[in-house]
């Protein structure tokens, strides 16, 4: 097979361990950064050239877009499925969970666990907002954050309110979340594959830290999910369209609870915490699922 990885560097983790596990499996691979992709956009004939070449013969695109590019990178993942090629997670699915608010609203409405949510566009009621979810210790987010940017935790309905208004003030678009007291600092990342999570492990951040991200200090170590937690995983990648998915959750003292859907997860955390070839078992998925047509959406939406 031919296959395109869609990532701005090349030498990152986890396009290095894709790039490898194609090769072991004896297919051609080509890094290609989004960025540098233009698109000829015709009704019958369209095309995606590269760097002064027409891009043509790709059996399967494995999308890496980052979170500052998501616009123009869904743009040339789009073309891609107009073309007729397998993407592995698709431009609709990917800007879905790209969009906090969206995929929230999305997986509430098919039940799943969350954390009480408020979400407002002006600051006139803040306290009505706070009290929605619970009053303090609560959770503030920038909607377009990632990575844990733009995340604070307000202990006190005075910090949230000065909080919120801060960011009010910089025409952010901002979540407010109940703190899940319980998680400790602590999440699981579940990493989703088709229908199944292929592997999953335990975040714990660092001591004062609430934010559990491996970049900022923190440690990860296996773990044994429940059935709830693997079904729960599953079915969020489902509902998002993400045939690949990194879902991060917490354990509350009502179930599992989702904090995100990731259509970008990292290699390097998961598979060095659990040992497992997760870049093969993608390699894997696309080499049973990869054919012409088998695209679902054929760029619209």
């Amino acid at each position: 097979m031919k296959i395109g990885i869609l990532s701005r560097k090349a030498e990152l983790y986890s396009t290095r361990r894709l790039v490898e596990a194609a090769r072991d499996r004896d297919h051609e691979v080509r890094v290609l950064n989004p960025l540098r992709c233009y698109m000829d956009i015709t009704s019958h004939h369209p095309e995606i050239h590269y760097k002064g070449e027409k891009l043509q013969g790709f059996d399967a695109i494995i999308p890496r877009i980052g979170a500052s590019i998501t616009f123009y990178g869904t743009a040339v993942v789009r073309q891609f499925e107009m073309i007729g090629v397998f993407c592995l997670n698709e431009s609709v699915a990917i800007s879905r969970s790209r969009d906090k608010l969206r995929s929230l609203q999305l997986l509430a409405r098919k039940g799943l666990g969350l954390p009480v949510t408020g979400f407002a566009h002006s600051t006139q009621y803040t306290d009505d907002l706070i009290s929605l979810v619970g009053g303090a210790p609560l959770v503030v987010k920038m909607i377009e954050g990632t990575q844990g940017v733009g995340v604070v935790l307000a202990e006190t309905d005075k910090a949230a309110q000065s909080v919120i208004q801060a960011f009010r003030s910089l025409k952010a678009n901002i979540l407010v979340q109940e703190y899940i007291k319980e998680s400790s600092g602590r999440d699981i990342r579940c990493w989703v594959i088709g229908d199944k999570v292929v592997a999953a492990m335990l975040r714990q951040g660092p001591e004062g830290e609430f934010r559990s991200n491996l970049h900022r200090g923190g440690r990860a170590e296996t773990i044994r999910i429940t059935p709830e937690e693997r079904s729960t995983a599953v079915r969020a990648a489902k509902i998002m369209g993400l045939r690949v998915a990194g879902v991060d959750m917490l354990r509350s003292n009502h179930g599992p609870v989702i904090m995100e859907v990731n259509s970008s997860p990292g290699l390097e955390g998961i598979e060095k915490t659990t040992g497992k070839d997760v870049a093969g078992m993608v390699i894997a998925y696309i080499e049973k699922n990869a054919a012409p047509g088998k695209t679902r959406t054929k760029g619209r939406g």
